[in-house]
């Protein structure tokens, strides 16, 4: 399970990630990332913990599915957080096919995605 200082939870904060941030296709999902987003209000030194939130929509399937495709994108990125910048903030959106598709498929797709927006991926 994704730790809760890691989880994306406001509104503001999705939307600044889709709206400001970069953006890596895939045929399973689309990955939005802000790199080194931080706080001005927040106190300190250290640089914020990066965070990462998900979309899966009606699109992909019932409530079972679409309950079973967040738990599975918020696993595989349990063990991708460490990758990114500190400070960042990822939002995963699911597309349809993500539904059908297996925890490898998810996990190719995530990984190739990362992999594109922290600049070791071809288009």
């Amino acid at each position: 399970m994704l730790p809760t200082e890691n989880r994306l939870r406001r509104r503001e904060d999705f939307a600044t990630a889709v709206r400001r941030g970069r953006r890596a296709g895939r045929p399973l999902l689309v990955v939005h990332l802000r790199s080194g987003a931080t706080d001005p209000h927040a106190p300190g030194e250290s640089a914020p913990p990066t965070r990462a939130g998900f979309v899966v929509s009606k699109a992909v399937g019932g409530a079972v599915v679409r309950n079973t495709v967040k738990r599975r994108l918020r696993h595989l990125m349990r063990d991708r957080i460490d990758r990114l910048p500190p400070g960042s903030l990822v939002v995963v959106r699911a597309l349809p096919g993500a539904g059908d598709a297996d925890h490898g498929q998810l996990a190719r797709d995530l990984d190739a995605a990362l992999g594109r927006l922290l600049g070791g991926g071809a288009r």
